[in-house]
């Protein structure tokens, strides 16, 4: 993941009067917290009960500006004669980095308080009021999803009258999906058989060296495979075996996935990002990096070089020097080509890691030249970017502009400077290699 910040001494966005006044609640609110006076107990509660429904009143604010804010830009896109396929591109990734979330989730915040504005007033309205809490609010707009607009405000209009803010989330969850399934049972029906084209897997780096894989599945066939593995556990705990049932099922599958005897003998690439004497030298304790996953402690690092009866490829990478103190960062590259390709493509990638747009964790999908490749950009190392692929599209829309601050071939890392068209700057930084 790219280390970010805003740009250092930008000039600041003009602060209306509601920035103003805002700025101010959130010093009020940030001198309570070292506030040591004595109250009674049943004040703090008090104080958290109105501090919940500060979150909700927040939440709809910031949808209703997230709203305007899109409705804006669809205009200025429309005045500037922008094609009409890329009309409203760039304006989740704006909210995105004002949120300092990734794009994608930006996106998902605009399309949910999208629903809220124009098709769910109801539960709009509670959720300013600070009456609903906004996972409700979500999960109303989540599962009313495959309704048109008429059936949705009628839903909207039933769970009022059901109370559902006065229920927990669980029976709210419940209560939502009973009413939408009587609104339009067929499309219920439908939107079931829809879905299961969207079945995938997934991973996600974990706490403590670990990963997340996950499968996206219908639900007899994921109901199966975990039964598989269930069942598996149970006869393999019966003649003894010392692991856990958890252990037994996570090592099977792998064993089942991969074709492995035992799951430890995995078949890998090595891609591990460390000093050359760290992998080398048992007293060296520098920590590897898996490109997109993480460190991992150069002892395990080495453990899983010793241990593993796998096949094994090793792919050395080297890197320039940084000091007395340690290594820097990844060098090499061909600058005759037109493309990211071959090592040099491989190069960018175990940098960046994932996409270097801010607070984008999407993997790399497309490698970008910082100065286009039409305006005379070279095709090397330090001109070169990974993305996701919404982040390539999105720069070619007015107003976004990109430059090189840092080729990181000395003690900096590579960093470059996003201008997004409302003027605002944002730095983003690759990871420090081990």
């Amino acid at each position: 993941m790219s280390a970010l910040q805003d740009v250092e001494g930008s000039e600041p966005p003009t602060a209306d009067a509601v920035v103003v006044r805002l700025d101010q609640i959130l010093e009020e609110l940030a001198a309570i917290v070292p506030d040591s006076t004595a109250v009674s107990d049943a004040a703090r509660i008090d104080r958290i009960a109105w501090l919940e429904k500060l979150r909700a009143v927040t939440a709809a604010l910031q949808a209703a500006e997230s709203v305007r804010f899109a409705q804006s830009q669809v205009a200025e896109q429309l005045a500037a004669e922008v094609h009409p396929e890329a009309i409203g591109r760039g304006i989740a990734e704006q909210i995105g980095l004002a949120c300092r979330i990734s794009p994608v989730t930006a996106a998902r915040r605009l399309n949910t308080a999208r629903a809220w504005w124009f098709e769910l007033p109801n539960t709009y309205n509670q959720l300013s009021a600070g009456e609903l809490s906004e996972r409700v609010a979500e999960t109303i707009v989540t599962e009313t999803r495959h309704l048109d607009a008429e059936k949705r405000r009628q839903v909207d209009e039933q769970l009022i009258a059901a109370g559902v803010s006065k229920l927990g989330f669980k029976a709210a969850t419940l209560c939502v999906r009973k009413i939408t399934y009587e609104a339009d049972r067929q499309g219920y029906v439908q939107r079931g058989r829809t879905e299961r084209k969207h079945r995938r897997v997934g991973m996600r780096p974990a706490p403590d060296t670990m990963a997340i894989l996950t499968g996206y599945l219908p639900v007899e066939q994921g109901v199966a495979c975990y039964t598989a593995l269930q069942q598996h556990a149970d006869t393999t705990v019966a003649t003894g075996d010392s692991r856990t049932r958890d252990q037994i099922m996570a090592d099977t599958l792998v064993e089942r996935l991969t074709g492995q005897t035992t799951a430890a003998d995995v078949n890998i690439e090595l891609q591990l990002l460390m000093p050359l004497d760290t992998l080398t030298n048992p007293d060296k304790d520098t920590a590897a990096v898996i490109p997109g996953q993480g460190p991992l402690p150069a002892e395990l690092a080495r453990e899983i070089l010793t241990t593993s009866q796998g096949r094994k490829w090793w792919r050395r990478l080297f890197t320039a020097p940084k000091g007395s103190t340690g290594s820097g960062p990844i060098v090499g590259g061909d600058p005759t080509r037109r493309h990211f390709d071959g090592w040099l493509g491989q190069l960018i990638r175990l940098r960046d890691q994932t996409c270097t747009d801010p607070y984008c964790d999407a993997p790399i999908r497309h490698l970008d030249h910082i100065i286009r490749q039409c305006d005379g950009g070279p095709t090397v190392l330090e001109n070169g970017r990974g993305t996701c692929e919404r982040g390539n599209y999105v720069r070619e829309m007015p107003g976004w502009h990109i430059s090189l601050i840092d080729c990181g071939f000395h003690d900096g890392p590579h960093t470059i400077h996003i201008t997004t068209p409302t003027g605002h700057h944002y730095l983003s930084r690759t990871p420090d290699p081990p």
